[in-house]
Parts: C-alpha cells; structure tokens; sequence
C-alpha cells in the first residue's frame, strides 16, 4: 500500500478563532503573538493526543486505590522550533510538553527561487532511536524551509511515526510538494489555504509571521 501524507485540520473552535485572531491585519502584535502561542498550545494538544507516551501507575486518592495514567518520561520527546517565527508556537507547545528537549533550527530563503540558506543549526549529531521529533513551524508556503529541516532529521533517522509537524497555515501547492518527498509524514495545522502569489506566499494567508511576532520589518 502506497504511504500518503496525512494532514489534519482539527475542527477546535479555539484553533479557529486564534487563527482569525492571527489572520486578520488589524490585529496588534501583542494579541499576535498571544494568538501564535494559542495556536501552539492547542495544534500540540491535538498532535500529541494518540502520540505522547503514556503508562499506567497505582495511585492512592483519599477514599481508595486505583490505576492512572501519566506521561512516559522514559521516552524521549524533542522540539525543533524553526526560528524566528516557531518560537510564538513553542511559547503554547511547552504548556503541553514541559519536558521536551528544545532543538532550535533557522533557515532563510536563498537568492535562487525555492532554495533555503541555513544560518543556525542546534540538532545534535545523533538522535536516539526512541526520541520522538515534533517540528513547528507556523508557515507552510513553498515548503522549502520544512524539507530543508525533515530532509536533515531523515539524514539523522528520525522520520515516519517517530516525527510530526505543527503549523498554523498550509499552502495546497507546499502540502503537494511536502508529500511527494515525504509521503509517511503527519501533519497538524490550522488551515489549508488554497495558493500562493508569484512570491510564494500563502494566500489569503496571514503574512509575515516573523515580523508580525516581533513587530519588525514594514
């Protein structure tokens, strides 16, 4: 059976109206980034609800005994935020996920169309075979920049259940490109937009992620 990719769109009404809250011009940088970071929170609650670790422990209450379940910190669990703008997601994500390993990575667009130039690089040299891997990265426009970084965790072993990605909007041309590479890759974003401008951005979009988390740029 051929692998394909899997996108999910969680139908949350909190994911909708933080992405609202992040789509619309008008929304001030400070409620930008509370948005980026709700996203995060709740795009890593949906993405780590069949895939975080989990094992049973006794526990004693007040009245009795009985089983609960609690995270499985023997399990590794890292994030790979891609900077500047996966920083606003990892701001929700580590509510979720307190114990994960934090592996920044940053890249920018190279001078030839499609290309990327890394410019920090925190993946260690080796990453254990049971660590689970999840990306954040809040723009999926071209794809360049996520393949750039799953192309180096391929190279690293991570790849298939033990790696997901979150990121609050996907372009369907990225989505396409993203699973013709990587057909065995999980997904979890905000929305799925249906083009992008001769510049390749998303549109409708949101913008610059980037400089609208750090009030930068024009």
């Amino acid at each position: 059976m051929a692998l394909t990719l899997r996108v999910v769109v969680p139908p949350h009404p909190l994911i909708a109206h933080w992405l609202t809250m992040a789509r619309d011009t008008h929304t001030p940088g400070p409620l930008f980034r509370t948005a980026l970071q709700e996203l995060g929170r709740w795009l890593s609650y949906e993405a780590l609800r069949d895939w975080l670790p989990h094992c049973p422990t006794p526990v004693t209450t007040p009245l009795d005994h009985t089983t609960g379940q609690v995270v499985d910190q023997s399990v590794d669990l890292a994030v790979v935020p891609i900077l500047r703008a996966g920083l606003g997601l990892w701001d929700g994500a580590q509510g979720v996920i307190p114990h994960a390993q934090i592996w920044h990575v940053g890249l920018r667009r190279g001078e030839a169309a499609g290309t990327v130039q890394w410019y920090y690089d925190g993946l260690p040299g080796r990453i254990a075979q049971q660590t689970g891997v999840l990306v954040l990265d809040p723009i999926l426009a071209t794809g360049a920049t996520l393949m750039a970084v799953l192309e180096r965790l391929n190279h690293l072993g991570v790849e298939g259940q033990r790696l997901r990605v979150i990121t609050v909007l996907c372009s369907a041309p990225g989505l396409q490109r993203l699973g013709a590479a990587f057909p065995n890759l999980t997904i979890y974003t905000g929305c799925i937009d249906p083009e992008l401008n001769s510049a390749g951005h998303i549109v409708p979009g949101l913008g610059d992620a980037g400089d609208r988390l750090f009030s930068t740029g024009g």
